[in-house]
């Protein structure tokens, strides 16, 4: 039992860590908007990704060939359609409501190992998992529970994906390393910005203003600070999804899935602190919501320590 709980609270470490860099770096988001687009983004990210990763190979002794190549295949195709769903309905619904969707995903671990796999859910993780959505809800404000369209279920659709991948991560690829299953992450991303720059060079279409200037707009020349701040966002995002893999390997997904909530308040963090916006009262509530949440999940319950 203390082994399990050892390996419960070195994944909330590593997914501690992941929050705090992925929030700063995800804050540099609206500066990359501003000179380019998405795709070009995903395309040019991955591009200093691998070349980082393939720098760092031979001197960390990284294996990067997968033993399973459908396994990561598959892992990194399912996580790559959850993020461009993800940002695509970014196009159409508030930041706030697209954010809300994809934080389902801790409910479709459970539902997805108990239905799938045959796992029962323990009453504590349930009631964690319903209690920090409930706070993920209330940090996102009541614009995230306004609209009900087809587009509003994209997000869901996304949680979903997430989920899957995360699940993933541990049932099919639990004999990769976790520099493989970030290659093979970024690789899958950079096959798809590179097929939306083509498929937008061929057929441009007028980009329009706000979130969709950014989903739409095709390949053009980048800026100094579209290159620096993508840097960041690739070495940054290497660290930290590297630590979020390794989390959900150390860790069962249920586990691993709530404590990806602390994302909220890091990232509100370093939006105070780089843009100087602050959140409103009811959001401390959801945070506070979320840290019970936390607590709650790393318990030892019956059912968790025989898992």
């Amino acid at each position: 039992m203390s082994e399990t709980q050892n390996r419960t609270l070195a994944a909330a470490g590593a997914v501690l860590v992941y929050a705090t860099v992925i929030g700063f770096t995800d804050n540099y988001v609206r500066v990359i908007a501003e000179d380019g687009g998405l795709w070009q983004f995903h395309a040019t990210r991955t591009a200093m990704a691998l070349a980082l990763l393939l720098a760092l190979a031979a001197p960390l002794g990284l294996r990067l060939r997968p033993r399973r190549f459908r396994g990561v295949l598959a892992r990194s195709a399912i996580h790559g359609a959850a993020m461009l769903i993800y940002f695509g309905a970014l196009a159409f619904l508030p930041v706030a409501q697209v954010a809300a969707g994809l934080f389902t995903a801790p409910i479709f671990v459970l539902l997805i190992q108990r239905f799938i796999y045959g796992r029962p859910i323990g009453f504590w993780q349930a009631l964690a998992v319903g209690i920090g959505f409930a706070g993920a809800i209330i940090v996102l404000g009541p614009e995230a529970l306004k609209g009900a369209s087809l587009a509003a279920t994209l997000p869901v659709l996304a949680g979903a994906l997430y989920a899957m991948g995360n699940i993933a991560t541990r049932q099919w690829c639990a004999e990769e390393s976790a520099e493989t299953l970030l290659g093979g992450f970024f690789a899958m991303l950079g096959v798809l910005g590179l097929v939306g720059m083509a498929v937008l060079t061929l057929f441009p279409v007028e980009p329009g203003t706000g979130p969709s200037q950014f989903l739409l707009r095709g390949p053009v020349w980048p800026t100094g600070s579209f290159l620096l701040w993508t840097f960041v966002q690739a070495a940054g995002s290497l660290l930290g999804v590297g630590l979020m893999i390794k989390a959900y390997q150390m860790a069962e997904a249920s586990r691993v899935s709530v404590f990806e909530y602390v994302i909220l308040p890091t990232s509100a963090f370093w939006t105070w602190a780089i843009w100087g916006e602050t959140l409103a009262w009811y959001s401390w509530i959801g945070m506070a919501l979320i840290v019970v949440a936390g607590v709650m999940i790393a318990r030892q319950s019956p059912t968790a320590s025989r898992q």
